[in-house]
């Protein structure tokens, strides 16, 4: 049984021919690891994605055959979803767990994004963000169900677009669980930067880039 509703698939016909301007990349990293729960159902959901228009390119890569890969992304989990420019090993847009629930949205967001490379936020925020001249990771905990989520993660992955020194990783809590504990998640999204500056909500972009800045000076 497909993921993608018929209706669904038809809303996002239009919405790529669209937005979709350049070639897009949609890499997923899985397992045959029997503790993998959602694997299967990554690989399936990025394949249907990908058969929607042609300008997305799915491009699979086993986490335990292909390690080397996987750093030049950096992935260090699975299952991951990746979304880059066409040919550009780039793993600054990714999801790790399955971008299910409200989560396809994002998903969906991301790849307009990247195939346009542009994004919309305020000016104010775009002058902080570029600001950024060494590595900040800005992971987002979230969890399916949550609608609030999806706006914490595009906005960390549209500062990704913004400035390439940033990463943008969201986290589904529910599958990776130590990392939820370690990180203190309670509710989601849980934004963690640079494993240091912490805070909950689906905040405006100014206020969200203020958090990244306030990392990016304490490392």
């Amino acid at each position: 049984m497909p993921l993608i509703r018929e209706e669904d698939k038809k809303y996002l016909i239009q919405e790529f021919e669209k937005h979709l301007k350049d070639d897009v990349d949609l890499v997923v990293f899985t397992s045959e690891d029997a503790d993998c729960k959602y694997c299967k159902e990554s690989n399936e959901l990025a394949e249907e994605v990908a058969e929607v228009d042609g300008k997305i390119h799915l491009v699979k890569y086993d986490f335990d055959k292909d390690k080397e890969i996987a750093k030049e992304y950096g992935v260090d989990k699975y299952p991951t979803t990746v979304v880059a420019k066409h040919g550009v090993r780039d793993g600054r847009i990714k999801y790790t767990g399955l971008p299910s629930g409200y989560e396809f949205g994002s998903l969906i967001d991301d790849l307009k994004n990247v195939s346009k490379w542009e994004v919309e936020v305020s000016s104010k925020a775009v002058e902080m963000i570029k600001k950024i001249d060494k590595p900040v990771t800005i992971k987002v905990f979230v969890t399916p169900t949550c609608p609030y989520c999806p706006k914490a993660v595009v906005t960390a992955h549209k500062f990704a677009i913004l400035n390439d020194n940033i990463t943008g990783e969201m986290v589904e809590s529910l599958e990776f669980e130590k990392d939820s504990e370690e990180a203190g998640v309670s509710s989601v999204p849980h934004i963690v930067i640079n494993g240091e500056v912490q805070f909950v909500g689906a905040y405006p972009d100014d206020q969200f880039a203020e958090y990244v800045l306030e990392a990016y000076s304490h490392s």
